[in-house]
C-alpha cells in the first residue's frame, strides 16, 4: 500500500509548529509527529513595522531544525504557512526571499480570510456542530467566523492577539485592574463593529488554538473531569466567566501553579481569556466548545479532499468511524450485520425497556456501537470488554460529543451489569442512574446481537416478537446451521432478560421455510 507523508509548518505569531501526517491511497490518514517551539514573532515587530534581525534569525534557525526532520522522514510534500506577525511585517518580501535563498523553503503568508477560513474548515470537518461562531486567538490576530449548515457565512480578522494585547495593556503597568477595564472596553468596541455577531444569538462559541486549549484544560482539572480528551469539550458560559475572573484576580506566580495552564502562557492567558469571555457574552452563547483541530488541520483537510472536489466530509462521524474501523481492522460485513441484528432486536423489544428514552438516539448509539463493538479484542481477546472501554474513553472520536462517546463506550463494551457499574465509578459526576439503565438495555442488546453472529456468516435475522403470558418468543431465521449461535445466544440472553424484566424464548426457523 502506497503511503505519502505530508507536512505543514505553521509559523504562528506565538509559536512555530511542524506536523507530519501520513496518507495512504485508500484515504486512511494519521498524524505521525508534532513538534512545537515558542517563537513569539509578534514581539519582534519594530516601531517601523519591520520584523527585527533577531526575529528573522529565529525564523531561519527554527525552519532549519524543521527541515532536518522532514528530510530525515522523507516527507513527500511540505507546506509552510505564516500568519499575522509575517502578514504585518513591512519587510515580509525580504524575509521570504532570504528564507528561499538560504533554505530553499517557500513561505506562504495567509490572508486574513484564509486564516479565518481554515479555522472554520477544521471545525466543520471534525465536530458535529452545524451552526456556531469560531474564535481563534493567535499571538498577533484573532479570527472570528460565523457558520450555518456547515457553511461559512461571515469572517473577520481582528488586528490583535494574545501577545499584542498583553503588550498593549499589561507589559509596562502596575495598574492591573485599570488595565483589565481598558482591555474589556477595547475588546467590546471591536466586537460592536461586526453587526453579524448579534444576528444569531445563543449559537455556541467554538475555541481554536493554544489559549482556548489551556482554558479547557484548566476547567477539566478544576472539575477533575474523568473523561480523556478536550476535542468537543463543552464549558457552560458561567464557567467561562468564572475562569476569566479567576485568571484576572491571580498573580503571575499564582497562575504558574494552575493545573492545565502552560508555563509559556501564564502572562498572555489573561487577555486571551478576556477575548473569549467577551465574545461568549456578546453573542449570548450558552456554551463554549473546544476544538482541538485548527488552522493546520483545515489546510490538511483541504489537501485531503481535493480529489473529491469538495472541502467538507459529507458526514464527520461516518468519516471518523471509517478511520477507526480501518485502524483496528474491523470487518465491515460483520459490523453491519451486528448493526442490523441490534436494530431488529431494539425495534422488537424497545417497548419493554425499563427507562424512557429517545428512539432515534438509541438507534444511533446502537449503529455506532456496532462499528466499534469489542475493538479491545485487538489488544487481548481475554479482556476485550475492559480494553474496549479503555480505548473508547481515551480516544477522540470526531463528530461525537463527550457524552455520546461515553455512551458508545458503555454500550460497545457491555458484558454484565456488575461490570458496567464498576466501569461507571469514575464517571459518576457526568452520568446519571437513568443513563446506566439505558446503557444496560442497549448494551445487552449488543451482546446478544454479537452472539447471533458468532461464526460471522451473517446466518441469522430476527422476526417479530410474540408475547405468550409473561414470556417473549423471538423468531430467529437462519440460512446456515446456527449451532454455535444457539450456544452463545443461550448464554448471553440473561442480561437482556434482566434489563427488560421478561424471559425470552428463541424460536429457530430455517429462513427458506418462513
Amino acid at each position: 500500500m502506497s503511503k505519502n507523508q505530508y507536512a505543514i509548518i505553521d509559523m504562528g505569531s506565538n509559536s512555530f509548529r511542524l506536523v507530519i501526517n501520513e496518507i495512504d491511497t485508500h484515504g486512511q490518514y494519521k498524524e505521525l509527529y508534532n513538534f512545537k517551539t515558542v517563537a513569539r514573532l509578534s514581539t519582534f515587530i519594530t516601531g517601523e513595522g519591520d520584523l527585527s534581525k533577531e526575529g528573522v534569525a529565529i525564523i531561519l534557525d527554527t525552519l532549519t531544525h524543521f527541515k532536518q526532520v522532514t528530510r530525515y522522514h522523507q516527507v513527500n510534500k511540505t507546506i509552510v504557512i505564516a500568519t499575522a506577525a509575517m502578514r504585518k511585517a513591512e519587510n515580509q518580501k525580504e524575509i521570504i526571499r532570504t528564507v528561499q535563498e538560504k533554505l530553499g523553503i517557500t513561505i506562504r503568508i495567509l490572508s486574513e480570510y484564509e486564516e479565518a477560513f481554515y479555522g472554520y474548515l477544521a471545525v466543520a470537518n471534525s465536530t458535529n456542530i452545524t451552526e456556531g461562531f469560531t474564535v481563534d486567538i493567535g499571538g498577533g490576530s484573532t479570527e472570528v467566523t460565523l457558520f450555518e449548515n456547515r457553511k461559512l457565512k461571515h469572517y473577520h480578522s481582528f488586528p490583535f492577539g494574545a501577545i499584542t494585547l498583553y503588550q498593549k495593556f499589561f507589559h509596562q503597568t502596575q495598574d492591573l485592574e485599570g488595565s483589565i477595564q481598558k482591555l474589556k472596553q477595547y475588546i467590546n468596541e471591536q466586537l460592536l463593529t461586526l453587526p453579524w455577531l448579534k444576528v444569531h444569538l445563543h449559537y455556541p462559541v467554538i475555541g481554536i488554538g493554544g489559549s482556548a486549549r489551556n482554558i479547557s484544560l484548566i476547567h477539566q482539572h478544576k472539575k477533575r473531569y474523568p473523561l480523556a480528551g478536550i476535542h468537543q469539550y463543552e464549558i457552560d458560559r458561567d464557567d467561562i466567566f468564572h475562569i476569566n475572573n479567576m485568571l484576572q484576580q491571580s498573580t503571575v506566580e499564582e497562575r504558574s501553579q494552575i493545573d492545565g495552564l502552560s508555563k509559556d502562557r501564564v502572562e498572555i492567558i489573561v487577555p486571551a481569556a478576556e477575548v473569549i469571555s467577551s465574545i461568549v457574552d456578546h453573542v449570548q452563547a450558552d456554551k463554549f466548545v473546544m476544538s482541538r483541530k485548527g488552522l493546520r488541520d483545515g489546510i490538511f483537510y483541504e489537501e485531503l479532499l481535493k480529489t473529491m472536489e469538495t472541502n467538507l466530509f459529507p458526514n464527520v462521524i461516518e468519516e471518523n468511524m471509517h478511520q477507526i474501523t480501518s485502524k483496528y481492522k474491523i470487518k465491515l460485513e460483520h459490523a453491519n450485520h451486528i448493526s442490523l441484528l441490534a436494530t431488529q432486536l431494539y425495534k422488537e423489544l424497545s417497548s419493554y425497556a425499563q427507562v424512557q428514552h429517545e428512539h432515534g438516539i438509541a438507534l444511533k448509539w446502537l449503529n455506532l456501537s456496532a462499528r466499534v463493538l469489542y475493538i479491545g479484542e485487538s489488544i487481548n481477546s481475554e479482556s476485550s470488554s475492559q480494553n474496549t472501554f479503555y480505548l473508547l474513553t481515551n480516544m477522540t472520536i470526531e463528530g461525537l460529543s463527550h457524552q455520546e462517546r461515553l455512551a458508545i463506550a458503555f454500550i460497545s463494551s457491555y458484558k454484565s451489569k456488575s461490570q458496567m457499574i464498576k466501569f461507571a465509578e469514575p464517571f459518576k459526576q457526568i452520568i446519571q442512574k437513568e443513563d446506566l439503565k439505558l446503557f444496560e438495555f442497549l448494551g445487552s442488546i449488543m451482546k446478544l446481537a454479537y452472539s447471533l453472529d458468532r461464526t460471522r456468516r451473517t446466518a441469522i435475522t430476527i422476526g417479530h416478537v410474540a408475547k405468550e403470558n409473561d414470556k417473549l418468543v423471538l423468531p430467529l431465521l437462519y440460512s446456515e446451521d446456527p449451532y454455535f449461535e444457539q450456544i452463545q445466544a443461550a448464554k448471553n440472553k440473561k442480561p437482556l432478560e434482566k434489563a427488560i424484566k421478561h424471559p425470552i424464548e428463541f424460536q429457530y426457523t430455517p429462513s427458506n421455510k418462513f
